[in-house]
């Protein structure tokens, strides 16, 4: 799951991990629930909140920051491993705790894919199922020695990965059904422009917020305001470096904080760039740490809005598994809240 988010981010992962494992997985002795836990963790939290291959996340947060991407990444490392490790361990303690004491049922919600899909029926040659079956992963392999070969980031990696899939959901599409593979096409890509806009949609409105609060306000208002102004948010943030002593513990708990707020909406990447621009404000305040702030604070609002603590953002896990979204999110919030605390703490000491 975190291998597949890194190069193809978790939607798609989740669909793909949870058809082929998730059996495998509840026949292990992990409980469908258990399995919904590790996926968030390893997809929407670990893999998604450092985004080291793509590099959406943090190019959007040294933006905000002013700083290199490089910097992001590097500072968020050691930050990400901790945050993983002890989000892990702290779910699989809970999780024994509960099989052992009969309060989780190992068989409970177990999915049944015998009888999912039944309405479609393919018409592929099983020869040809075959081959695809090889030359599909093929493609993203070769979009993954693009992107290294290339030099290939953020939004350009993203139309690539993007750009793949199109192609392969077209040829599937047509090798399937020739006479209507044109309507269908339409279809399905209207279906995926919908979930976009659903998932995406909010970001817009709350993006321009916040960017008011940041030098787009003076774009806006021009020459009302005085010319040394920053923004609102990053006046007000001045005056309280100024006014408040400041120190590494303050800005380390304060940038968790922001990040976990901005991620209440559920996309987790909405409110990275107001994050970034916090953490540029806590790091000239302290003389050092930018980075460190601004992938701490990067790294809560992913892990609280990108698909852990939010439900209508753990819904795709939850329906994968056959499991409740409140349940799942009920399960996430101990771990999560508990990992949070480490790696803040953890901060103060590479500020």
């Amino acid at each position: 799951m975190m291998v597949i988010s890194w190069f193809f981010w978790p939607s798609p992962a989740v669909a793909l991990i949870g058809v082929i494992l998730l059996p495998a997985a509840v026949k292990a002795g992990l409980p469908a629930l258990g399995v919904a836990v590790a996926m968030n963790i390893f997809g929407h939290g670990i893999a998604l909140s450092s985004d080291f291959v793509i590099q959406g996340a943090p190019k959007l947060t040294a933006s905000g920051a002013g700083i290199p991407v490089e910097n992001v990444i590097s500072a968020s490392v050691p930050l990400v491993i901790i945050m993983g490790l002890t989000t892990t361990f702290s779910a699989f303690y809970f999780l024994m705790k509960d099989i052992k004491n009969g309060s989780l049922n190992i068989e409970e919600n177990i999915y049944s894919f015998e009888n999912s899909n039944t309405s479609t029926t393919s018409t592929i040659n099983p020869i040809i199922k075959n081959i695809l079956a090889f030359v599909i992963p093929l493609l993203f392999v070769f979009d993954v020695i693009a992107m290294y070969v290339k030099n290939l980031r953020g939004g350009d990696a993203t139309a690539l990965i993007g750009g793949t899939a199109v192609f392969v959901l077209t040829v599937l599409t047509i090798l399937n059904d020739r006479k209507n593979s044109l309507s269908k096409i339409t279809s399905h890509l209207i279906e995926g422009l919908q979930f976009g806009f659903r998932v995406f949609g909010p970001v817009i409105p709350i993006a321009a917020f916040f960017y008011l609060g940041d030098s787009g306000i003076t774009a806006v208002f021009g020459e009302v305001l005085p010319k040394s102004s920053n923004g609102i948010v990053n006046d007000l943030g001045i005056a309280l470096a100024n006014t408040v002593p400041l120190n590494a513990a303050l800005g380390a708990g304060t940038l968790s904080i922001v990040g976990a707020i901005t991620g209440l909406d559920g996309s987790g990447f909405s409110g990275i760039s107001l994050v970034g621009s916090v953490a540029k404000l806590f790091g000239t305040a302290l003389g050092s740490g930018t980075a460190t702030l601004t992938a701490l604070g990067q790294i809560s609002a992913i892990w609280v809005g990108g698909g852990t603590l939010i439900p209508w953002a753990v819904i795709p896990v939850a329906a994968i598994c056959g499991i409740d979204p409140i349940e799942l999110v009920k399960r996430n919030i101990k771990p999560v809240v508990i990992g949070l605390v480490v790696t803040t703490i953890a901060a103060i000491f590479f500020i």
